[in-house]
């Protein structure tokens, strides 16, 4: 039987057949991800004190978080940049970052930023194997979670 996709367009089905032998789509990594946000600065502020992300402003005024190779893009709650999310909202986000600081060391310095650890240091899997992580939130209630593996 040959797979067929579907698709509904203003109440129309269309079906299409697809071809088996084609090979899927390989992603490679991530580029960025957006946040809505309730209040720019201050996420901004929090991002950078505390995570050591650098504050980027792109196009026409737009503003991200720089870490890595990656960033995240910031959109302020009622003035999403479009396309976006189908239901944008402060507080949804649930992230896993990875650092290459001790956890020791992180522990301190949540402490000494006054961010408290909502769980953790604790055991998890992650996409590269078995790591340890400590979960904090953001001033949205994103739950943040930092890992770090074994060195």
């Amino acid at each position: 039987m040959t797979p067929v996709s579907r698709r509904t367009l203003g109440g129309v089905t269309e079906e299409t057949s697809v071809d088996s032998t084609v090979p899927p789509v390989t992603i490679t990594g991530l580029d960025h991800l957006v946040l809505t946000v309730a209040d720019l600065d201050q996420t901004i502020a929090f991002y950078e004190r505390v995570l050591g992300m650098q504050p980027v402003t792109f196009g026409k005024g737009r503003r991200a978080l720089a870490f890595g190779p990656s960033k995240i893009n910031l959109h302020q709650a009622g003035q999403e940049f479009s396309p976006h999310a189908a239901r944008p909202a402060p507080g949804t986000a649930d992230l896993c970052l990875v650092t290459s600081t001790s956890l020791d060391d992180v522990v301190v310095h949540l402490a000494a930023t006054g961010v408290a650890i909502e769980e953790g240091p604790v055991l998890r899997t992650g996409a590269r194997g078995p790591m340890t992580s400590v979960y904090i939130r953001d001033p949205d209630q994103n739950l943040i979670e930092i890992a770090s593996y074994p060195r």
